[in-house]
């Protein structure tokens, strides 16, 4: 077995880049993909991403996972927020424009028979309910630590000082940097109230859907996890105990092997796509 990651690049949303990376196993190349879309501040060489991509890999899937043009991560400096200008310009409908961007790709390389399965974190995890929603393309889905509501991200008491100037600042907990929000991201959920609404999306998949959620999560209470699960009854809530957001994972992550909780998930997930 030969692990390889090769990069790819395409056009997102508003003509900004999309940089990815797709890891696979080189003796066994016509495999199941997952692809993975990261979160709010996340990215896709965050801490053990990469780790995780090789360890499905090396278990029989084409591991696909990419940054959202609007997330900051400049592509010539792919390991941190950076660009706040263009952080700062990012809207919901850009995301999921990104989203069905890179399944097109996926598509278009590797067949409209290609087994898809989606794997969302937190923010992505909206992002991945909305689109398996509605997506035929998509087989299996899985959310880690999933929002259930994008305005959570915020507080609602921000939105009117939020309309009067324009802005406001969201803090980097690891940096401590303040990263700038523009109004177009509430303008443009307000617009779409009804498309973005994920609990309504929740309860109109009908492929299998598994839900990972730690107990323990500060970032987004295990409560989102029991909305979800309650809006489709026929979806798999599987409980972490004592786990944060991130499953134990940190950014940077200097360890050569998973956090054990993380390899916990990841083998979870694993039998769940094999079923």
């Amino acid at each position: 077995m030969m692990i390889i990651q090769n990069d790819f690049s395409l056009s997102g949303s508003d003509g900004k880049l999309i940089i990815g990376d797709i890891t696979f196993d080189d003796k066994n190349p016509n495999t199941p993909i997952v692809l993975f879309v990261h979160g709010f501040k996340g990215f896709k060489d965050w801490g053990t991403h990469n780790l995780v991509a090789r360890y499905f890999a090396s278990n029989g899937y084409r591991y696909i996972k990419f940054n959202l043009s609007h997330s900051g991560v400049p592509a010539d400096h792919p390991v941190d927020v950076s660009d706040m200008e263009t952080f700062a310009n990012n809207t919901i409908s850009k995301e999921l424009f990104d989203v069905n961007a890179v399944l097109d790709f996926i598509i278009k390389a590797y067949g409209s028979e290609t087994e898809v399965n989606l794997i969302g974190h937190s923010r992505g995890g909206g992002l991945a309910i909305i689109e398996a929603s509605h997506d035929l393309r998509i087989n299996k889905l899985i959310t880690w630590s999933a929002i259930s509501s994008f305005n959570s991200l915020w507080k609602k008491e921000q939105e009117a000082e939020w309309k009067e100037t324009g802005k406001i600042f969201v803090t980097n907990a690891r940096t401590k940097e303040q990263m700038p929000l523009n109004v177009t991201l509430l303008e443009d959920f307000e617009e779409n109230a009804q498309t973005f609404n994920i609990l309504d999306a929740a309860k109109r998949i009908n492929i299998p859907w598994l839900i990972v959620q730690g107990d323990d999560d500060i970032n987004v209470p295990f409560e989102h996890a029991q909305r979800l699960a309650d809006a489709n009854p026929n979806s798999i809530l599987v409980k972490i105990e004592g786990e944060n957001h991130v499953y134990g994972a940190s950014h940077p992550y200097e360890n050569e092997t998973l956090p054990p909780l993380l390899f916990k998930v990841c083998e979870r997930c694993l039998t769940f796509l094999k079923e």
